[in-house]
């Protein structure tokens, strides 16, 4: 049995779809089937139900996916280990994050872990949020950090920094002079907003919604950077965490008024794969960003 089988019946489980399956591996929808069919023969037992759409794992099968993570996840620590017996090759840990957090939380945390392992590769890639998910699911991220975290069975969900939010607006803004503000002044505002389906969006829709407060959304992206562009030009005003700012603010293009009706702030999350063995600098740094004192 080779590894590259547990690893497309392990995506199988996860995916519930032949198709999807096929499509990550390039191979057909047949040879997917093929190679679940020798599977069944060798240990003699069904491991998917094929007649429920989507498809379902066997009592077996479910028994099957737990020890192919397992064996996956040791090969991937052994191969892990005997890299970083390579005097010549430092250790890397992957981590994927929005580009909020990623430009303006991490810096921090980082610089701290350095400290005890200088010569450990920390890599930081940018992805959407649905995009973070996918890549710590599939083992490709050690950890992912994003913006409002959902749950999920497969994920071990840490809670990371409260990021104050704030009114962020032009300096020729007519509001740009309040040292507060009452979230139901922006009744009606033009704002710039992120698109529907990004998860700061709907937490940002959940707190106005909260106050009865109605703003006019004229223009929508999918990234912090884009809608402060919008924000300095003075199409509209918006709502966004007060770190992500600090450089405009400084610079005197954007202005950012606190609220005053309480603290408002959007949680974000630290993503690891539930189960997934770790080495003890991915460990070390985890603790870090998990540390109460931040």
């Amino acid at each position: 049995m080779h590894l590259e089988t547990l690893k497309l019946f392990c995506d199988l489980a996860d995916f519930r779809s032949f198709s999807k399956t096929a499509e990550k591996h390039l191979l057909s929808q047949s040879a997917v089937s093929q190679q679940l069919a020798q599977l069944e023969l060798a240990h003699k037992c069904q491991l998917i139900t094929r007649r429920k759409r989507p498809i379902e794992l066997t009592q077996a099968g479910q028994a099957f996916y737990r020890a192919a993570r397992d064996i996956l996840e040791r090969y991937d620590q052994l191969k892990n280990e005997l890299h970083s017996l390579d005097l010549g090759v430092d250790i890397r840990i992957n981590i994927a994050a929005i580009f909020s957090i990623g430009m303006h939380s991490l810096n921090e945390y980082i610089k701290k872990f350095m400290l005890r392992y200088p010569n450990v590769n920390v890599h930081i890639e940018y992805f959407s949020a649905d995009r973070i998910y996918e890549l710590v699911l599939d083992g490709e991220m050690d950890i992912g950090l994003v913006a409002v975290p959902k749950k999920d069975k497969r994920l071990d969900v840490y809670d990371f920094e409260d990021e104050l939010l704030v009114l962020a607006c032009s300096p020729r803004h007519p509001l740009a002079g309040e040292k507060n503000i009452d979230v139901h002044r922006l009744q009606f505002e033009r704002f710039i907003a992120f698109d529907k389906d990004v998860p700061t969006r709907i937490w940002i829709d959940g707190i106005l919604s909260r106050y009865n407060t109605v703003v006019r959304p004229v223009m929508e992206f999918d990234n912090i950077e884009t809608i402060k562009r919008a924000v300095e030009i003075n199409a509209g005003v918006s709502i966004l965490p007060e770190a992500t700012i600090l450089q405009e603010v400084a610079s005197g293009t954007l202005r950012a008024i606190p609220f005053s009706n309480e603290k408002f702030v959007r949680p974000t999350g630290i993503l690891v794969r539930k189960g997934r063995a770790m080495r003890q600098t991915t460990r070390y740094l985890l603790n870090i960003l998990t540390e109460p004192s931040h």
